[in-house]
């Protein structure tokens, strides 16, 4: 009788139970238990470890604007991120069902999550380059841009400031002198960009036209600056499609553009008023987006998360979409139900427990976040990007060192985390119980 009271409900030996679990438990206390503990107790005392200061770290954590920025976004990435690759994942698993070459889709989609973090990060932050000949999101951009948009002729060029022209509010030129019809108004330019010149025709000189405004516009420079200034010399380069505006008592009476020549015509109308060159001529052309500006950071490096978690969402999904019954399917569409209405109404709800279970696993994986902030976002907006987890890392590491304020960061990302968690084990339970 004694030896049986020793015994657990099982029949195992209470001792002999404990020593298998002790490796399991040692492990558990050393690598979770004791680093949250002394999270705890560090977070109570000052930068060098030697003053208690009480919650003082707590409170400077929430008077810190770096450390609510922070904050705000784990807020965003957490409501965002795991939306979007979920419904991404949602999207891809359904239709992969219904194309040929279903397998290799996914084998495509699902290839990120084959590359580290670090990697992603160094790509994408070339994706996000500033620069179009180098960053392809941008290359993209400003493609579709320039595809309805005309990009001005010659950026950064201007009249020689001896040409009798001057310059107005917002980067127009406007000719002193007034034009005359039958005498050919000649608007001489500088500073054009050799790559916007180089296969330009040699300009033409205008002939007089009874009743018109003519003239021609042109790149004023030879070689070695041998040519006379505001001059058309033999060799010089036709500046074309420069829009030319009449301008009469601030109104525009008359536009029109320079030919491949460098030549332009205006009609009667134009006799007796001012040219003007607008600015558009020679404004900058469209660079695309500040991708990673301080305004589309956040966002820019939360699409880099969903390329490549959006393959775990599908591969999860599409697994669980395996395990639907098809007689389900087929029974609503046999009453009637065209294809959306299946798969919000049955789709959908038969796929509830693999959704959240993808959803619960993105929100701890993003509230975790941090070396794709601290690669992609660049030192100018890495403040407006800063998470939790990179705002930790600086505490603690970065230039002022105070770990006191790093551990108290940790343990509120720690309570953070706790009602996913739960949530999650509760989930967990509930499955097991069926």
């Amino acid at each position: 009788m004694k030896d049986k009271k020793k015994k657990s409900i099982t029949g195992t030996r209470l001792w002999v139970a404990g020593i298998f679990l002790l490796p399991a438990l040692v492990l558990l206390g050393a690598l979770v238990v004791y680093p949250i503990g002394y999270s705890v107790y560090r977070s109570l005392f000052d930068a060098s470890g030697d003053g208690f200061v009480g919650l003082d770290n707590y409170r400077e954590m929430f008077s810190d604007d770096a450390t609510m920025t922070a904050i705000k976004n784990n807020i965003v990435w957490v409501i965002v991120a795991p939306s979007v690759a979920t419904a991404l994942g949602l999207i891809f698993a359904v239709l992969t069902e219904r194309v040929r070459w279903g397998t290799a889709f996914k084998l495509i989609v699902f290839m990120p999550m084959a590359i580290s973090m670090l990697a992603a990060g160094i790509i994408f932050r070339l994706v996000y380059e500033a620069d179009p000949d180098r960053g392809v999101a941008n290359a993209v951009w400003v493609s579709v841009h320039d595809t309805f948009n005309e990009s001005p002729p010659f950026p950064g060029a201007h009249p020689r400031p001896d040409a009798g022209m001057t310059e107005s509010s917002g980067g127009a030129f406007t000719t002193e002198a007034t034009a005359k019809a039958g005498t050919p108004l000649s608007l001489p330019l500088v500073a054009a960009k050799r790559d916007d010149v180089s296969g330009a025709q040699d300009a033409k000189a205008a002939k007089p036209e009874a009743g018109k405004v003519t003239g021609t516009v042109w790149f004023d420079f030879t070689r070695g600056d041998r040519g006379e200034h505001n001059v058309l010399d033999k060799g010089e380069k036709a500046l074309a499609d420069v829009r030319i505006e009449a301008v009469k008592d601030g109104r525009v009476v008359a536009k029109t553009t320079s030919r491949a020549d460098g030549t332009y015509t205006l009609p009667a109308k134009a006799e007796g008023a001012q040219l003007r060159l607008p600015a558009w001529n020679f404004g900058e052309p469209y660079n695309g987006v500040d991708w990673l500006g301080p305004s589309l950071v956040t966002p820019a490096i939360i699409g880099s998360y969903v390329w490549i978690w959006a393959g775990f969402a599908m591969v999860l999904i599409a697994a669980g979409l395996a395990g639907v019954p098809r007689e389900l399917l087929e029974a609503a569409r046999m009453d009637g139900a065209n294809e959306w209405q299946v798969f919000r109404r049955v789709t959908v709800p038969l796929l509830a427990p693999v959704l959240s279970v993808v959803v619960v696993t993105l929100m701890i994986n993003v509230l975790k976040i941090f070396d794709l902030v601290y690669i992609i976002a660049p030192g100018a907006s890495q403040d407006e990007a800063n998470v939790l987890a990179l705002q930790l890392y600086q505490s603690s590491f970065g230039t002022d060192v105070n770990q006191g304020l790093g551990s108290a960061i940790a343990v509120f990302l720690l309570v953070f985390v706790a009602p996913v968690m739960f949530f999650n084990i509760r989930r967990i339970r509930r499955e097991s119980r069926r």
